[in-house]
């Protein structure tokens, strides 16, 4: 349970915690917490056949190429989670196209719940912003080799799941 890696005492009253399976609690309040992955929702914005992918500005895997996105905040809904961090990254809205797919993944030692939607942006010209030093186009033949992306793996099962659906296949 990484989430819990060094919880001793409660957060709400400072008594002492005791672990159980994917949990802590509390006896002296009541207070329990359960382990859960983080989620996050990502983009792969489309265009003529190619997919825009941002180079990370920081850590982890600074100087990365990465999809478009970022952690779902508290209560908010992922697609609006995704709409977010679209525009925060490249400064232009998104259209949903489909729903590529979910995958388990890892940031750093915290289990990660990964949405990733294909679609378009907005008009105008994408502009790298927040946490990104670069955004750039990329032909299925052109992707970048897992070595130079982000994720141990993780972009690498995504962007070859992106390349083979039907809808890539025609190009």
């Amino acid at each position: 349970m990484p989430l819990f890696d060094g919880w001793k005492v409660c957060p709400r009253c400072g008594g002492q915690l005791t672990h159980g399976d994917s949990l802590v609690e509390c006896h002296a309040c009541g207070f329990a917490h359960y382990a859960h992955s983080a989620v996050t929702a990502s983009a792969l914005p489309e265009e003529d056949g190619r997919v825009l992918l941002a180079r990370r500005a920081l850590e982890p895997f600074r100087g990365a190429w990465d999809v478009v996105g970022g952690f779902v905040g508290e209560g908010e809904h992922p697609v609006d989670g995704l709409i977010r961090e679209v525009r925060e990254e490249t400064g232009l809205g998104f259209e949903i196209a489909r729903l590529l797919g979910i995958w388990m993944g890892d940031y750093e030692g915290r289990a990660t719940l990964n949405l990733f939607w294909t679609g378009r942006l907005g008009p105008g010209r994408p502009q790298p912003a927040d946490d990104v030093d670069e955004l750039r186009w990329f032909a299925p033949e052109d992707l970048p080799p897992p070595s130079e992306l982000a994720f141990d793996g993780l972009m690498h099962e995504v962007l070859t799941a992106w390349r083979s659906h039907p809808s890539n296949e025609e190009r």
